[in-house]
This record gives C-alpha cells, sequence and structure tokens, in this order.
C-alpha cells in the first residue's frame, strides 16, 4: 500500500497514461469540450482586436455603420465565447463525475475482493481517503486541468503570435518580464508541491484517527479519555490547519506577484509604444495597436497563472493516483480459480443459487498455518466433518480454535497441507459455492443501517418476509422485533447501535438461519448474550442444527457438551477429540478446562 507521507514525481508518463485511459469510454465527449475550449480561445483573441480597427479605422473617418459593425462583432464574439466555455465547462464537469464514478465503483469492487490479511495491515481511514480524497483530487484534474491546459496553451501561443506579428519590436518589451515570470512560477510549484505533501499527510491521519476513536468510542469513555483523545487530535488538527495557512501563503504572494509583473508589462508597453507614437512619426505602430497590446498583455498573464495552479492540481493528481493504483494494483490472493471442478451426479455446481450440491464432508488434511512468519498458529492439524455431524472445537486462547473457521472460509489460505470438500480441494472451489456452504455466527456481531428485515436478508430478495419471520421466531427474536415501532421495517442503526448485544446476536443467529446453509459455523456465538437468552438460543438450535452440520467453537464448554464430537485445540495442534464424556475420562486437556470452568461457576 502507498502510504501517504510518499508524494511521488511530479509527473509520471506512465501513471498520466494509465489515467487517460479512464477518458476512453467519454472520448466524443472529450473532443466536444477540446474544440470548445479552443473556440473560446480563439475568440478570445478577438476583442483586442477589434478595438484596435476601431480605434485606427473608424473613429478618425467618424464612420458610425462601421462601430456598429463593430459593435455587433464584438458581442457576438462575446456571446459565442460565452457559449462555447459554457459548454466545455459543463462537458466536463459531466465527464469528471463519470469518471468518479467509475473510479468508486472499480475501487470498492477490488475492495470486495481482497482478503482479509490485507485489512489487518491497512487502517479503514486510510482506504476511506483513497476512496473519497483522494478520488476528488483526480476529478479536479479531468475537470480543470487535463483537457482545459490546451485552452491556455493555445491562448498563450495566439497571443504571443498576434503580438509579433502587429509589432515585433513593442512584442519583445512585453516578453522582456518573461524571465520573471519564469523565476516567480519556480518558486510556487517547488514550495507548494511540499506544501501539497504536508496538507495530505495530515488529512489522512485525521481520517485515520477519526476512525479510530469513533469506533472506539465507548472504550474512550469508559476509561475517561476524552481529553487525552481531544488533545491529540487538536494537535494532529492544528498541524494540518498549519500547512494549509503555509498553502494559502504561497498562493496569497503567488497571485498577486503574476499581476504586479503583468502590470510591470503594461508599464514597458506603454512606455516604449507611448515613446514610439510620440518621437517618430514615421513609425507603424499605431495608438490602435498600443490599446490593443495593453489588452493583449492583461489577457497573457492570466493563462501563466492558470497552467501554475494546473501544475498544482497535475502534481496532487500524481500523488493520488499513485496510491489509488497502488490500492488497484495490490493482488488478489484468494480467488477462484479458472478451472473448477467437473461436474458430476454427486459434486454439482447449481450456477442459479450459486451452491455447492455435494454431500458436504469437509476434510482438514495435515493443515498448517501462521499470520507471522515463524509464529505459527496452526500446526499439522487434521480431522473430518461428516455431513450432519455437529462438532464443537475449544480450546484456550490463541489455541487457532478461529483460525480454523477463516481457513475453512477461505479468509485466509492453507500454508501447508490442504482443506477439501466433497474431496476437491477449497482452493479449485469458486468462492461462491463455497462460502454459499456456510451460515456464519460470530461473537461480534456485524448489523449495517436499514430494517431489522434488510439485515437479515441482506439483499437477497430470494428470501421473503415470510422466511425472515420464520427464522426471527426460530431463535426466539419475534418477541423483541414485535415490540418495535414498525416490526420486521423498523430501522437499525449504524452497528446496531440502538439494539443490546443480545439482539443483535439474536438476529445474528436469524441471518445465518435465513440462508438455509448447509454448515452452521457457530464462533463464541452465545458467548455475549445472557444466561436467559443463551438458554433459548441452545433450545432453538436443536431443533435448526438437526439434519445440518455444524461446526461450534466455544469458550463455555456447556454450549457444547451434547455435540457429537468435540475438538480440543491446544498451541495449534489438535490434541484431543472424542464426546464430553469420553474426553472427560481421559483427564487431560478437556478435563482440566472443565474443572476450571465449574470451579469458577461454583466459587
Amino acid at each position: 500500500m502507498i502510504d501517504d507521507d510518499v508524494l511521488g514525481k511530479a509527473y509520471d508518463g506512465r501513471l498520466m497514461r494509465r489515467l487517460l485511459t479512464y477518458l476512453r469510454p467519454y472520448r466524443g465527449q472529450v473532443i466536444v469540450a477540446v474544440v470548445a475550449i479552443i473556440g473560446h480561445s480563439a475568440l478570445d483573441l478577438a476583442p483586442p482586436y477589434l478595438t484596435k480597427v476601431v480605434i485606427d479605422r473608424y473613429i478618425p473617418a467618424g464612420d458610425l455603420g462601421g462601430l456598429g459593425s463593430i459593435a455587433v462583432l464584438y458581442l457576438a464574439a462575446l456571446i459565442a465565447s460565452f457559449l462555447l466555455e459554457y459548454l466545455q465547462t459543463w462537458t466536463m464537469q459531466v465527464i469528471g463525475q463519470k469518471i468518479m464514478f467509475d473510479l468508486r465503483t472499480q475501487l470498492v469492487s477490488h475492495l470486495h475482493r481482497l482478503d482479509l490479511r490485507f485489512y489487518d495491515r491497512n487502517p479503514v481511514g486510510r482506504l476511506m481517503t483513497r476512496i473519497t480524497t483522494d478520488v476528488d483530487v483526480l476529478n479536479e484534474l479531468f475537470t480543470s486541468g487535463v483537457v482545459s491546459v490546451f485552452g491556455d496553451v493555445f491562448t498563450l501561443i495566439g497571443i504571443m503570435g498576434v503580438l509579433i506579428w502587429m509589432d515585433w519590436r513593442l512584442a519583445l518589451a512585453a516578453f522582456s518580464v518573461l524571465p520573471l515570470i519564469a523565476g516567480i512560477t519556480h518558486w510556487f510549484r517547488v514550495n507548494a508541491r511540499e506544501s501539497y505533501r504536508t496538507v495530505r499527510t495530515w488529512i489522512a491521519r485525521i481520517n485515520a484517527y477519526l476512525q479510530e476513536r469513533i469506533t472506539g468510542m465507548a472504550t474512550v469513555q469508559l476509561y475517561r479519555r476524552e481529553q487525552r483523545d481531544f488533545d491529540a487530535f487538536d494537535d494532529i488538527d492544528r498541524k494540518h490547519r498549519d500547512a494549509n495557512v503555509q498553502s494559502i501563503f504561497y498562493y496569497a504572494v503567488f497571485y498577486p506577484a503574476v499581476e504586479l509583473v503583468g502590470a510591470l508589462a503594461g508599464s514597458l508597453i506603454l512606455w516604449v509604444g507611448g515613446a514610439r507614437l510620440i518621437f517618430d512619426g514615421s513609425d507603424p505602430l499605431t495608438l490602435g495597436a498600443l490599446v490593443a497590446f495593453l489588452q493583449y498583455s492583461q489577457r497573457f498573464f492570466r493563462p501563466i497563472s492558470d497552467l501554475s495552479e494546473k501544475f498544482n492540481i497535475l502534481q496532487g493528481a500524481m500523488a493520488s493516483s499513485e496510491r489509488i493504483f497502488g490500492l488497484l494494483d495490490t493482488p488478489v490472493e484468494i480467488s477462484s480459480k479458472s478451472h473448477l471442478p467437473t461436474r458430476t451426479s454427486q459434486t454439482v455446481h447449481d450456477s442459479t443459487r450459486g451452491s455447492w450440491k455435494g454431500p458436504g464432508v469437509i476434510r482438514l488434511e495435515h493443515v498448517s498455518f501462521s499470520y507471522v512468519e515463524g509464529e505459527p498458529v496452526l500446526k499439522n492439524v487434521s480431522f473430518e466433518v461428516r455431513p450432519g455431524e455437529r462438532i464443537g472445537i475449544v480450546g484456550a486462547t490463541g489455541s487457532g480454535k478461529t483460525t480454523v473457521v477463516s481457513l475453512l472460509l477461505r479468509f485466509y489460505d492453507v500454508q501447508g497441507g490442504r482443506i477439501t470438500v466433497d474431496g476437491v480441494d477449497i482452493r479449485d472451489i469458486a468462492l461462491a459455492d463455497l462460502r454459499s456452504l456456510f451460515g456464519l455466527v460470530l461473537q461480534d456481531v456485524q448489523l449495517f443501517a436499514g430494517t431489522i428485515a434488510s439485515n437479515v436478508r441482506l439483499g437477497n430478495e430470494a428470501i421473503s418476509d415470510d422466511d425472515v419471520r420464520r427464522a426471527l421466531d426460530a431463535v426466539h427474536a419475534s418477541s423483541f422485533v414485535d415490540r418495535l415501532p414498525q416490526g420486521l421495517n423498523s430501522m437499525v442503526a449504524e452497528r446496531g447501535s440502538t439494539l443490546s448485544v443480545g439482539q443483535k446476536q439474536l438476529l445474528s443467529f436469524a441471518r445465518a438461519l435465513a440462508f438455509d446453509s448447509r454448515v452452521l459455523v457457530l464462533d463464541e456465538a452465545t458467548s455475549s448474550v445472557d444466561t436467559d437468552t443463551e438458554l433459548l438460543i441452545r433450545a432453538a438450535l436443536k431443533v435448526v442444527m438437526r439434519g445440518r452440520t455444524t461446526i461450534a467453537i466455544a469458550h463455555r464448554l456447556s454450549t457444547i457438551q451434547d455435540m457429537d464430537r468435540i475438538l480440543v485445540m491446544h498451541r495449534g495442534e489438535l490434541r484431543e477429540a472424542g464426546t464430553h464424556q469420553e474426553l472427560l475420562a481421559l483427564r487431560g486437556i478437556y478435563h482440566r478446562l472443565y474443572e476450571l470452568q465449574f470451579d469458577s461457576t461454583t466459587a
């Protein structure tokens, strides 16, 4: 992942070529915008020259008809220029919005496919910055930079050509200030670039800090860290403000400096041109040409300022695009292979439902895994789960219980051995088919802003309200749902903050049941509910688990005592397996765990 502190090159041809590919679907609109920009720039050359004609030809001759014609042409040029500017502005803004839509869609689609290891090492706030702020910067490039720069360049070339054509000696006087402009522009670009880097660094840190603290607000308030966290944020925010103020300083100096140099150029034109008019009656320079020169010089320095600003836009776009493409280029390490298992009478892929139709025999064969190299979490673990079997997995914290489930669902891939379903390595099964086998209930329930019903069906329209209702009834969640003002259509706040922990857990059970998965996976699913709620869930699960494969990770041994088989994990190894009574009789690890819990319960 590209770090926010890294600014990158001021211009990178490789990145720019890649950025321009986002314009290809809209090439017709881009051509319209370019033509409009060039036309607008050409029309901007007309008014000063029309002023010259009026002063030199029609006013001395007292020709009112000629004055009227020029006035009409002048007005027509202004109206046409306005229409062309409106056309190019509207067109490029629309293109910019479409490109932002395309980019954000591509980014979110890619984020959906990245594995959990990626999210383990990348802060959410930084990813949010990619999708929001960095994409907005690219929008500014497309709407105000990459295409409109043609207008500025064309205007500069056009004015220089007209000035040289009208009077090359006076043009040299006007151009004599260009070294000053070059020096000021260089100073601005160098300092603004560094200023931009600092601002971008601090805004990314603000996003990351706020995301972490807002998510953990309960902990902040519980441990009375409000003032300390506020002081820390105040320090970050102050540095962001100071960086912006510094950036404002460079802008505040640059634009008046360009105006000052432009005024100096005008003074030189008046001095040199006026002297020629006064002292050299045979000089071909006319009063109209002198006035036109002044008007052209005023228009000449405006594109220079714009080009300097566009350099900043380009600089920002290079930095943002480097980070965006760094995210898009992050390899998807866990994906469906192009080669899928052959469809047979026993192992069938149902493309309509996206589910695996084989018997559902799950087997771990000598599985090893580590999150950090050299620190194994699982070591040579092997066991089989038969269809309809109820399996409990227990062990001390860090023994590898949850890792088994993460590997089974391919949130991570095994590093040694393999996991199979019906004899097929899960790495050779389409992810949609593999994961459709499982219904997962976690200890930390994830609910989304929406209704009760939408949180149960999660966008699967095949699950009707009746299905949702039956799932809620099965886990005894209907009692609290019916008390809500709008029942199934009652709104759930972000992360389910308006519901109790037990209520959220019941909804997660209902969600797993509504999807009617072949295998039910419970990861400490009852550890956050009170005793009464746990009894209700356990009663419901006896019905739900009937005829359904169940894998239950449990800390409370009371929740898995009636399982068909219990697996005991210890330091990443499968140390014991059997029924509750068989394991007690062994007087091993399970027996010690049971005694510890029993003693703590009765104490």
